[in-house]
């Protein structure tokens, strides 16, 4: 079966990347064969993400990219990652509200995707449903984060570029100032350009960047674009600027560099995956970690000497 599905990824079936990102999410086994049998048709689509506070149209401003996009025909993967409930584990997943005039557009693909308690603004199979929009032929993945705030750069090291939108009005200055997600941007978006204050964020973000060239000694510029996405406009300016850093990225040999740090990385948080999981099981075996917690919490044993006891046991030669 997961062979079939491997097959009918490669050949664009958006019924078969439903099925497997599915899969994914529930950590079903058979996504893990369908993503070995994938893998060595990733790596074509250029990963963009979108990222901001809540409320600064983030949304609307990829729709409106996906609609440029799709003029100049080139085909999208939509990954939107919402918040989830931390009690529940449920998602309002409300994003294709936002763009349903490409419900029906075979070169569009839309997936909603719930944090499910992880952070960093990506839920926790993002990455791995960006491959199977890469593998099914997609030029471009968008991927969306959830907005959480200005803690929110994991997406840094997921996109190729990555777009931080900004709105007038949420406390300009101190907006443009913060570290982090502001540290992060590639392109900076002003959305809801037609607001008042625009043009005092627009000049306050452009010093900050070049303030932030000058003393990183950084050889990419990140344009600060404006964008009115409720009425249309700015949005080919942006996929403009977007194709101008691929252009740099691509000449500089940066681009490289990403993917290669990109791969380092996630290969890192796959073995952390699976490695937490494999001892979790293991523990949960004749409720060894409720003893474990019983222990600690009666101060016959600390956090610390448990965790040098498991790891000894279970990572022979590790300490």
């Amino acid at each position: 079966m997961t062979i079939e599905f491997a097959k009918e990824i490669l050949q664009g079936s958006q019924l078969a990347v439903s099925r497997v990102i599915t899969w994914l999410e529930n950590e079903d086994e058979r996504a893990r064969a369908c993503m070995e049998k994938i893998y060595s048709h990733t790596g074509n689509a250029y990963v963009v993400g979108i990222t901001g506070s809540p409320g600064t149209g983030k949304s609307t401003l990829t729709d409106g990219l996906t609609w440029e996009m799709r003029k100049k025909n080139l085909t999208v993967g939509i990954v939107a990652v919402d918040p989830s409930s931390p009690f529940t584990g449920g998602a309002l997943l409300g994003d294709r509200i936002r763009m349903t005039r490409h419900s029906s557009d075979p070169g569009v693909y839309m997936r909603s995707m719930a944090t499910r308690g992880a952070l960093g603004g990506l839920a926790q199979f993002t990455q791995e449903a960006t491959k199977v929009l890469d593998a099914s032929g997609k030029d471009f993945v968008i991927i969306e984060t959830v907005g959480v705030g200005q803690d929110e750069v994991d997406i840094m090291s997921v996109a190729d570029t990555t777009c931080v939108v900004l709105v007038p009005g949420l406390g300009d200055v101190i907006q443009s100032m913060k570290a982090g997600i502001m540290e992060i941007a590639d392109i900076y978006v002003i959305n809801k350009s037609d607001r008042p204050g625009a043009d005092q964020l627009f000049s306050e973000v452009t010093y900050r960047v070049q303030q932030d060239v000058h003393l990183r000694n950084r050889k990419w510029v990140p344009p600060v674009i404006k964008t009115i996405a409720l009425e249309g406009q700015g949005e080919d300016d942006l996929l403009d600027a977007i194709m101008t850093h691929r252009k740099f990225l691509e000449d500089s040999g940066e681009f490289l560099v990403k993917r290669r740090n990109r791969t380092r990385t996630e290969t890192l948080q796959m073995i952390h995956h699976e490695l937490f999981q494999l001892i979790m099981n293991r523990l949960s075996e004749n409720d060894q970690i409720e003893k474990m917690v019983a222990a600690i919490m009666e101060h016959k044993l600390s956090p610390y000497n448990v965790v040098e006891q498991v790891v000894s046991k279970w990572l022979p030669g590790s300490k």
